[in-house]
Formats: structure tokens, sequence, C-alpha cells
């Protein structure tokens, strides 16, 4: 899949995502920091967080896809040419190889709308 089909996919998912509220939801941060401990296995956030088996995720939210210092990144994130807001985290959250095909993130994904919201609020607050 190239790029420009990429992002015509991220831009009909994010348009469905708008559509149903799921990119404009309210979250809980509190909520989604109970969330955060499936993640936890993988990522890391805080003033102590390294990289681990994914990159640290403080200050995601606003961050290009595919750079965080010091962690190895699938050619497929780091061409992906994304940017983590929240709409597009919520969606990569939903199914991360629907997003970006070939990304080394190996997970099914979160299908209740509210727990990403939650999940992204929580993440909004790490920096």
């Amino acid at each position: 899949m190239n790029r420009k089909t990429v992002h015509v996919k991220i831009l009909q998912a994010l348009m469905v995502l708008s559509v149903s509220g799921v990119a404009c939801a309210d979250g809980n941060a509190s909520a989604g920091e109970k969330l955060f401990t499936q993640c936890s296995a993988c990522h890391a956030v805080g003033p102590e967080a390294q990289n681990s088996v994914g990159p640290v995720l403080n200050g995601v939210v606003g961050r290009p896809a595919g750079k965080y210092p010091g962690y190895r990144y699938s050619s497929a994130m780091r061409r992906s040419g994304l940017v983590w807001d929240e709409a597009t985290l919520i969606q990569y959250l939903h199914g991360p190889d629907k997003v970006v095909p070939g990304t080394k993130m190996a997970f099914a994904g979160i299908t209740s709308d509210q727990e990403l919201a939650d999940l992204v609020a929580y993440l909004k607050q790490q920096h």
C-alpha cells in the first residue's frame, strides 16, 4: 500500500469517526490511566520513562509518528506521515494494523469508544 492510499484510508476513517462523534468524545483521564496498564507491557510514560518494546509515550499527542528519539520504528511507521492528534490516536488504537499496515505494534485494538477516549485523555496529560 503506498503512502497516498494510506492517507486516503486514514481520512476516510476520520470522517467516519467525526460523523459518529467518537473523535469528539470526552475522555476521563483517570479511567484512561487504569486502561494504560494494558499498554505498560510495551510502553512507558512519566519522567523516568524509557523506550522498551514500544516507544515512550510522553508527549505523543501532537508528535509526528515514528519520531521518538532512540526507538527503532518499523519502516511503515516512519513513512506513514501521521501526526498523533486525538482522532488519529483513536483510529490507530482501534486497529493499529488497519491504519499503518506493517506496524510493529502487535495489538488487536480497543473496540470501546469510551475506553479509546479515556486512554487518549490520559495520554494527553503525559508530557
